[in-house]
């Protein structure tokens, strides 16, 4: 017999249980484009302005406001270009009054100046240049600091690095960061029927599909996926791939072998142990589960069931809160939406079921609630209908129907957050 619905453990009791267990990895310093989409794990301050020096906005002239104050197009004014300073090609430092400098985009403005003549309101002379146009006092200069003061606050601990953010790093000389690391999760399908995709397939034969599926999902949670691919259904096989993996693995995530079946490997290896607990959450598809620490270091596993459906919304479910907290990020779990269900739908009592859905905009500015609609059967075998859902319709444990027109809880699974 199986678990009676009073033994079972709810989702929320599952995800807490995993989640209370589990720590931030420690931080380490990585180069700037290696820590992409990972988490600072330290403030950090700027250790020079931006700019760093009053630098020209514009090609053009270098000049005293003074001298072309009053210039316009009936009364221009001459001035002698005495030099001319390149962006990286600063050999002029300083300039005298009722003179100009030729400057580009980007050079330091030299001692003396404060204003750049734009090309455009020239003649672009060489010895000579006529201005026709008056700048503002100190246009077209850019001043050292202005953007960045040495000192500043520029990444809070905690906060998610993009391209933004390791761009202004670079810009202020850094080329390393303190971030929480990317966890090495290793993966391994469990069953004798299983074969490798683009290997001879027996009649009573399958495909690993699932170990391709949850090291994708992994890589696509930001941790770094091991692999691994099929053990046999044989206790001393599976510990000792177990066992091989471990000195590399964060984290160890096994499919197959965890229900009530006279070769469910992963459960007859691991119970032993007693390290990893193995019981039924009240959900489907998705019941058995599995979760605890294996190895010298204590490296904790998840044990998903084996069906496609039930593996991969177990994933989302126990296993991606459990990566984003072991890179720091927030929040833990995906947000939710509400969403309008296009056709009625049934759940057994007491589990929440997790249907695969299509969600959609609303289709007018006055329904401008999305919509949803439930995608296939419910089997937990029905991975075709797995890839074309993007959502999955979240119905209450304590809920046995809802109708068509009523409003829903979903989880988009494509938004990033």
């Amino acid at each position: 017999m199986g678990d009676p619905l009073q033994t079972l453990r709810s989702v929320t009791e599952h995800q807490t249980e995993i989640l209370d267990s589990l720590r931030p990895l420690p931080p380490y310093e990585q180069p700037l484009l290696d820590a992409l989409g990972l988490v600072a794990a330290a403030d950090v301050y700027s250790p020079i302005a931006l700019p760093s020096f009053d630098n020209s906005a514009m090609d053009g002239y270098a000049v005293c406001f003074d001298d072309v104050a009053s210039a316009t197009d009936e009364h221009p004014v001459h001035l002698p270009v005495v030099g001319e300073i390149g962006a990286g090609q600063a050999r002029i430092l300083a300039m005298s009054p009722g003179t100009a400098v030729k400057i580009m985009t980007g050079a330091p403005v030299p001692a003396g100046a404060d204003a750049v003549v734009p090309y455009e309101w020239t003649d672009r002379g060489v010895a000579q240049v006529v201005i026709a146009r008056a700048p503002e006092e100190g246009q077209h200069v850019r001043s050292a600091g202005e953007d960045v003061t040495e000192g500043d606050l520029l990444i809070e601990d905690g906060t998610v690095l993009g391209p933004r953010q390791l761009g202004l790093l670079a810009s202020v000389g850094l080329a390393t960061v303190v971030v929480r690391p990317r966890p090495r999760v290793v993966i391994l399908s469990t069953g004798s029927e299983l074969r490798d995709p683009g290997s001879p397939r027996g009649h009573d034969s399958v495909y690993d599909g699932n170990s391709y599926m949850l090291a994708a999902a992994v890589r696509r949670a930001g941790a770094i996926a091991y692999r691994v691919g099929i053990v046999p259904d044989e206790p001393k096989l599976f510990l000792d791939a177990l066992n091989d993996q471990l000195v590399r693995a964060d984290a160890v995530i096994t499919s197959g072998g965890v229900s009530m079946g006279d070769f469910d490997v992963v459960k007859e290896a691991l119970s032993p142990l007693g390290t990893v607990w193995f019981g039924g959450v009240a959900m489907q598809p998705g019941k058995p589960q599995g979760f605890g620490v294996v190895g010298e270091d204590a490296t904790p596993i998840f044990t998903l069931p084996g069906n496609p459906v039930s593996s991969f919304i177990s994933f989302e479910m126990f296993v991606l809160p459990a990566l984003r907290r072991m890179m720091g990020r927030l929040p833990y779990t995906r947000p939710t939406v509400a969403a309008t269900l296009t056709h009625a739908v049934s759940s057994p009592p007491g589990r929440a079921q997790y249907l695969r859905g299509e969600l959609s905009d609303g289709p007018t500015e006055r329904q401008a609630r999305p919509m949803v609609s439930p995608v296939g059967g419910p089997g937990s075998h029905l991975v075709g209908d797995l890839a074309q859902a993007n959502a999955l319709i979240v119905v209450p444990s304590e809920t046995t129907s809802v109708a068509a027109g009523e409003t829903v809880t979903v989880v988009p699974l494509e938004q990033e957050f």
